[in-house]
């Protein structure tokens, strides 16, 4: 149930390229948040209108939602992660991808038909 959602400013537009670093960021979100990967939802937004700093240059948000297993030291880590994958995967600055953690309510979260709590 963890989700981790990759919005950016950079073109995506070799789709296999698009679909491994998917895969690349749901594998962090499982490592990072001790959650099976069966569970772990990526998604990417390329290409969206951004500025940060007051500029174009390439940039990203990074959402990260899950039910527990959030905390200091887990976030630093996603942090960490994903900024590196980032910088060498898309040639993101560090210091221009912002990260958002949320920790949602078992009862705040659906799947299969229900919510989880």
């Amino acid at each position: 149930m963890p989700l981790i959602q990759l919005d950016t400013s950079c073109s995506l537009a070799d789709q296999n390229k698009k679909q491994a670093l998917a895969k690349m960021l749901s594998q962090i979100a499982a490592e990072t948040s001790g959650k099976p990967e069966q569970y772990v939802m990526a998604s990417i937004h390329d290409n969206m209108a951004m500025t940060m700093s007051g500029t174009a240059d390439p940039c990203a948000l990074v959402t990260i939602k899950a039910i527990g297993g959030l905390s200091k030291a887990v976030n630093q880590t996603f942090a960490s992660k994903v900024s590196q994958l980032l910088q060498k995967e898309l040639g993101i600055p560090q210091s221009r991808v912002y990260l958002t953690f949320e920790e949602l309510e078992p009862s705040h979260w659906g799947w299969n038909g229900k919510t989880f709590g």
